[in-house]
């Protein structure tokens, strides 16, 4: 688990990331715990699946206890949080409905991620508001903004980040468990569920523990990107042109 910090590191990473890129939500964190640290209010009300408080985390933070979630069966398997034996029964009737539907085979539900650690609570709410460190970072983006986080996972984990899909939830653990970055495309669920999961928006989990890293990191390529973007809109001007210029050339006409 990612280590304590103050409100102030969290409050500057949610800056740098919002600067870098543009998000439909500010960063959402994510943090599981045994017990509910002073001044997090716990949450109130009912929501039709644990994805919702997602969006919910927008605006304030708040802790849940394994009952918040309990509509969402499918959560609650993937956070691996303490069921009844009513839920359990509407878990595996859900497995059953999707098995009929191919949606999730039998031999599908061992390569769901599941959180490795049973935790009393898990706490949500915006990254800047967060008085304690992260477990997982959720970031909201469209493909130029997912495009800056697959180069900065790239570079700072080497290989290719995964791609996920159904359940979208089973990216917290998949980040959680492996402390890498991982890319959720968002499952039908979630896209009812979740106001910021439109059809051109899909969600990347950064791993807590290594926050610092990723935010330089998209910093920097945010950067590098908006002038490559200037490099290859005035190349493709020139050769449409007629012109067939050197990468120097395009570069002088570029500061021209």
């Amino acid at each position: 688990m990612s280590s304590e910090n103050g409100n102030g590191k969290n409050r500057e990473a949610a800056r740098r990331l919002t600067e870098s890129i543009y998000m439909p939500v500010p960063p959402i964190a994510v943090r599981f715990l045994d017990e509910v640290p002073e001044g997090v209010e716990q949450w109130k009300g009912s929501v039709p699946a644990g994805c919702s408080f997602w969006q919910e985390a927008a605006t304030k933070v708040f802790a849940t206890v394994p009952d918040d979630h309990g509509i969402c069966t499918i959560g609650m398997f993937t956070h691996n949080l303490e069921t009844t034996p009513g839920q359990d029964t509407d878990c595996n009737d859900s497995l059953k409905v999707l098995s009929e539907l191919s949606y999730v085979r039998e031999q599908d539900i061992p390569t769901i991620p599941v959180l490795k650690r049973r935790f009393a609570h898990v706490i949500y709410g915006p990254l800047a508001s967060l008085p304690l460190a992260p477990d997982v970072v959720l970031l909201f983006g469209r493909a130029a903004q997912m495009l800056i986080l697959t180069e900065a996972s790239q570079q700072i984990e080497g290989g290719i980040p995964p791609a996920m899909g159904r359940p979208a939830c089973a990216v917290i653990p998949q980040v959680f468990n492996t402390g890498k970055a991982a890319l959720s495309l968002g499952c039908c669920g979630a896209r009812a569920y979740v106001d910021a999961l439109t059809e051109d928006v899909s969600l990347w989990a950064l791993p807590g523990a290594n926050l610092r890293a990723y935010v330089d990191r998209v910093a920097a390529l945010a950067k590098a990107n908006a002038i490559l973007t200037g490099f290859h809109r005035t190349r493709r001007e020139e050769v449409d042109g007629g012109r067939r210029p050197t990468v120097k050339e395009t570069l002088a006409s570029m500061s021209g």
